[in-house]
């Protein structure tokens, strides 16, 4: 014991005269450390002159591993200093044993060291990982024996066993109410649009096509999931029968005859008057009469009668009716006067546009701030009018649905502007390949249709986004049709 107090009083002359020439505190508390190490040890083990030298041993490594980290919390210091004492196997042991756990120490007269007040189980953990990550590194460097190493892991271990704040855990997709999106066939060989919503307990129709026999296919396929009798919302985007004639139906058996609507929207301006619209018109204001809440796009827009723009119509899911010019601007082109609205579920966006053409679409570009969608339904069945640039480059949708017979002559004779067109394939090829098709036509002039995708159904709970078809899940350019018939263009994905 004589000899060791000699050795500290040289430590603490040595100590003088660094401080007198400006020595740094890390010194300091490095001398003071082993010094500390020293009387415990000496007690312990009745003074003997190798355990004194051990811990100056100690002490030159203890000061050592203090520079390297000195950025760590004086807790990972003292854990570092207690890892890097040891210099025999059982030591060693015994030294991991009361740097990883703050419970009793057994045997060796080991001793663990005292946190300061701001130090503890709960702070340690949400303190930084360099902490850990340094005192852990430091302890390994400083290792002379497969027992310390042990000794080490065992640490590191009982760290990460406990929570110890080294590894934070991956965050979980953002969770919102289940949204599913059911692209619909219609029963005949007419190109038409239905497309029913279901966003947690909420129904919802967007247009019912394409004539008036497909309510009858219509209501029985949403009946498997609408299961009150109620559509909460019902958006006709146009006036034109393959988006309307299903609401109207035959033999009072269409979508308005059928369902208890909660609120319908429609478009503020059309220069229609056929028989089909004149119906639509009849049979609306039956339900008006009933008890729906009917407002047109621009109204919504507009906010008028306490309405708001965006509407929370399941847990984290909002419907956003969106403007564009023709609301409120006559034009010759009835399409332009489509409906536009988009759903959000957190960070995913699903687009519907009616059958917006070329100018309409420049317009809902100019008018809103329109996201990156993960799904464009696209506008126009896929028809070389819609689906531009303008509005390509802004959304660049990830999946797109095309509602229509691929190949029908009911439109357009010339085979590359049969529905989903060239241009139409052209245009959103550079953003995705994941295109899908609910009908294909066989014979148009024999009325031979059959599916393609068949119903299409978009998922997601917030996260990840799947696409699963009645018929099956097979893209626009890998199906036979496709190969015959179009080209995927050289800046496709």
């Amino acid at each position: 014991m004589k000899k060791f107090f000699k050795k500290a009083l040289c430590f603490l002359t040595a100590l003088t005269m660094s401080l007198s020439f400006g020595g740094c505190q890390n010194f300091f508390e490095s001398i003071g450390d082993s010094i500390l190490s020293g009387v415990l040890s000496g007690s312990s083990t009745g003074g003997n002159s190798s355990s004194s030298s051990s811990s100056s041993s100690s002490s030159s490594s203890s000061s050592s591993s203090s520079s390297s980290s000195s950025s760590s919390s004086s807790s990972s210091s003292s854990s570092s200093s207690s890892s890097s004492s040891s210099s025999s196997s059982s030591s060693s042991s015994n030294s991991s044993s009361s740097s990883s756990s703050s419970s009793s120490s057994t045997g060796g007269g080991s001793v663990t060291p005292e946190l300061p007040d701001d130090s503890s189980s709960s702070s340690s953990s949400s303190s930084s990982s360099s902490s850990s990550s340094s005192s852990s590194s430091s302890s390994s460097s400083s290792s002379s024996s497969s027992s310390s190493s042990s000794g080490s892991t065992s640490s590191s271990s009982s760290s990460s066993s406990t929570g110890g704040g080294t590894i934070d855990p991956e965050l979980p997709d953002e969770k919102t109410a289940q949204l599913d999106i059911h692209f619909l066939e219609l029963g005949n060989k007419y190109t038409g649009d239905c497309t029913y919503i279901k966003a947690g307990d909420t129904d919802i129709l967007i247009d019912a096509g394409s004539r008036k026999d497909s309510a009858t296919t219509i209501t029985r396929y949403v009946n498997q999931y609408c299961t009150d009798g109620k559509l909460e919302y019902v958006i006709a985007t146009h006036a034109h029968q393959d988006h309307i004639a299903g609401f109207v139906g035959s033999d009072n058996q269409g979508v308005f005859d059928v369902y208890r609507v909660g609120t319908l929207i429609d478009f503020p301006k059309t220069s229609v008057s056929t028989q089909i619209y004149n119906n639509y018109k009849t049979k609306r204001n039956n339900l008006i009469a009933k008890g729906t809440k009917h407002y047109t796009a621009l109204q919504w827009w507009k906010e008028e009668q306490g309405l708001t723009r965006s509407i929370e119509i399941a847990d984290g899911i909002t419907m956003n009716v969106l403007y564009q010019k023709y609301y409120e601007t006559s034009t010759s082109n009835e399409n332009d006067y489509s409906v536009c609205v988009m759903f959000s579920q957190g960070d995913n966006h699903y687009l519907f546009t009616g059958d917006l053409e070329k100018s309409g679409e420049q317009s809902l570009v100019e008018s809103n701030k329109l996201p990156k969608v993960k799904l464009y339904k696209a506008g126009h069945h896929g028809s070389k009018t819609s689906s531009n640039t303008a509005l390509m480059s802004v959304i660049q949708p990830e999946i797109v649905c095309v509602c229509c017979c691929a190949g029908s002559s009911e439109f357009n004779a010339a085979p590359l502007n049969t529905f989903p067109t060239q241009d139409f394939i052209d245009r959103v090829a550079p953003y995705t390949d994941k295109i899908y098709v609910t009908s294909l036509s066989v014979n148009y002039s024999a009325g031979q249709t059959e599916p393609m995708n068949g119903n299409i159904v978009v998922s997601s709970t917030g996260g990840a986004v799947t696409v699963n078809c009645s018929n099956n899940n097979t893209i626009l350019k890998e199906t036979a049709w496709f190969k015959a018939n179009r080209t995927w263009p050289s800046n496709g994905v």
